[in-house]
């Protein structure tokens, strides 16, 4: 047969076979519909590949408006979740924060775990984490040139500073802070040569942390809100069972990030040019992109999402499998953004 006459759609009859075998399978309850969004099909083409907003944060453009974070190093399973994770945002133009880097403080021995710059590159964000405890201990000691240090070392843009109460006073082992966690901030940022973020861990905060907060001049607030990971939960479950009993209670005060965007938007209308904090990061119980589209369309100042935990089971494996589960969830993004619209 010649090309003039050849079949057109090759695939038509099998495709069509799937669509009569599957049809029963494909039913959805429209209970079950998302009622987040209004679904607007005649007005965009298919996006193509690489056509999400840019989005300034950190003194840098992410091509993609989602946050990695990693986690702590000092295993072999650790350094491999780390590159895997700075690749994969390589990849797709995505930000990162490492995990909490206190073993690096006075110590180069687990660097290789947490030196993920030249994976990375160094047109993208990459944050430092130490818990405000640390912080609060360092400022006592007059040692913020040991943070600069920290900082330098790993090539990163500034620190993220992550306050945990209650994780904290759950956890056997766990530090006490000896003032206000805001004065501990306030003044690091007062000294400190590099940007500063501030992070919750899992249970989110409050309007009026959240108010304090924005009235500083922070190069983000990440939301670390309730739904995800509860690292007060977490540090239970190692604790002693008369422990457990007393407090589990507190694993489920919180907020969740819904919540806490409700908190930002009111806030920001009432504080105006008082807002002073330069961007979101919002995490917690970000199960997929729609979750994060949803939140990301209703900030009110520069934003990207959060979404740890799927990029870290993926990050245990090996790197193809990270890719492939970046690249659906970013074209997911890319086809929400086309053809969503959130419903106020």
């Amino acid at each position: 047969m010649s090309a003039e006459f050849a079949n057109p759609d090759p695939t038509a009859e099998s495709r069509k076979q799937d669509h009569i075998e599957l049809a029963f399978q494909s039913q959805v309850d429209r209970l079950a519909l998302d009622r987040r969004f209004y679904y607007e099909p005649l007005l965009s083409a298919h996006p193509a590949p690489g056509s999400l907003p840019p989005v300034r944060l950190l003194g840098k453009t992410l091509r993609t408006p989602i946050w990695v974070s990693s986690m702590t190093g000092g295993t072999t399973l650790a350094r491999t979740i780390n590159h895997n994770l700075a690749r994969v945002c390589a990849a797709f133009g995505m930000g990162m924060g490492l995990g909490s880097c206190r073993q690096l403080l006075y110590s180069d021995t687990f660097l290789a775990d947490f030196d993920v710059r030249d994976a990375l590159g160094y047109d993208l964000p990459l944050m430092v984490n130490l818990g405000v405890a640390q912080v609060e201990a360092l400022l006592e000691r007059n040692e913020t040139d040991v943070l600069a240090r920290l900082v330098e070392r790993l090539r990163a843009d500034g620190l993220f500073v992550h306050v945990n109460p209650l994780q904290e006073a759950m956890q056997p082992e766990g530090d006490r802070f000896r003032r206000p966690p805001l004065d501990t901030i306030a003044e690091l940022i007062a000294n400190a040569p590099f940007p500063v973020a501030v992070k919750e861990v899992g249970q989110g905060m409050g309007p009026a942390s959240l108010r304090a907060l924005l009235q500083l001049p922070l190069a983000a607030i990440e939301f670390g809100a309730a739904g995800g990971t509860n690292f007060a939960q977490l540090e239970l479950l190692r604790s002693a069972p008369e422990k457990r009993q007393i407090f589990q209670k507190f694993a489920l005060v919180g907020h969740s990030a819904e919540e806490m965007l409700d908190f930002v938007r009111a806030l920001c209308v009432e504080l105006g040019s008082g807002v002073r904090t330069q961007g979101l990061i919002l995490s917690g119980g970000v199960r997929d992109f729609l979750d994060g589209y949803y939140l990301l369309q209703r900030a009110p100042l520069p934003a990207v999402y959060g979404q740890a935990s799927g990029f870290l089971k993926y990050a245990r494996e090996d790197y193809e499998m990270l890719h492939r589960y970046a690249e659906s969830q970013v074209r997911a993004l890319e086809l929400a953004y086309a053809y969503l619209q959130v419903r106020e």
